[in-house]
């Protein structure tokens, strides 16, 4: 069991915060932020301390850490704050829902969060910084380098490689052995077929409206 502290006070703290407090032995006993965006001194009944100070209030020998913000700048953010939480001495944590299937020889990099059940298949690899959101699948022989965001749904085939800092939407699917190039970004419900380059920005077409009211419809 750890005592942590959680950097962030957005919706992805807040819920980090609920998911360790309720599926984990870990503490949470404080948040931080940088002072320019400290807002109130508590949060969810714990205190809400500046970064500039986390060290010395709570130090590093003593309370591990976890990054909790989402994919601000294509996950730079979050990269960046976890290097300056490393640079101070903090371990940073992982999570892994207890709904969730790993395979037996998976070894999660520092702060990891893999949500409600998802499936972790047999020698695919994660590195550091790497949130997984719920339902997603990870097919065998897959890897998910540093630095990236998969939003809930997600379906990776077998032997795909994701590059560091890219983001994939909620409900896209990457067929087998293809590459999502790093800080890529591929949109909500897309289905890659084929390589995409680094920087890119994939999305698929979004839901028709038909000139008709909901009302005309027949029931069942």
């Amino acid at each position: 069991m750890a005592r942590v502290v959680l950097f962030g006070i957005g919706s992805t703290a807040q819920v980090m915060h609920y998911h360790l407090s309720r599926e984990s032995r870990h503490c949470v006993e404080a948040f931080t932020v940088d002072a320019e965006y400290l807002r109130a001194d508590r949060l969810a009944g714990l205190p809400v301390v500046p970064f500039e100070d986390i060290a010395g209030r709570y130090p590093p020998d003593d309370y591990a850490m976890m990054i909790a913000v989402g994919y601000a700048d294509v996950n730079r953010l979050r990269a960046r704050r976890c290097a300056e939480a490393r640079a101070l001495g903090y371990r940073l944590i992982s999570h892994v829902s207890p709904t969730a299937t790993l395979w037996a020889g998976l070894e999660l990099g520092g702060n990891c969060k893999v949500g409600a059940g998802s499936l972790l298949q047999p020698f695919s690899r994660v590195g550091d910084d790497v949130f997984i959101g719920s339902g997603c699948i990870v097919g065998h022989h897959s890897v998910i380098e540093d630095h990236c965001f998969l939003a809930s749904g997600v379906v990776l085939g077998g032997g795909v490689t994701v590059e560091s800092h890219a983001f994939l939407g909620t409900g896209v699917t990457i067929r087998n052995k293809a590459r999502i190039g790093a800080y890529g970004v591929v949109g909500a419900g897309a289905v890659v077929l084929e390589d995409t380059r680094p920087h890119g920005v994939y999305v698929a077409r979004g839901a028709e409206a038909l000139d008709v009211s909901s009302d005309a419809l027949s029931p069942g």
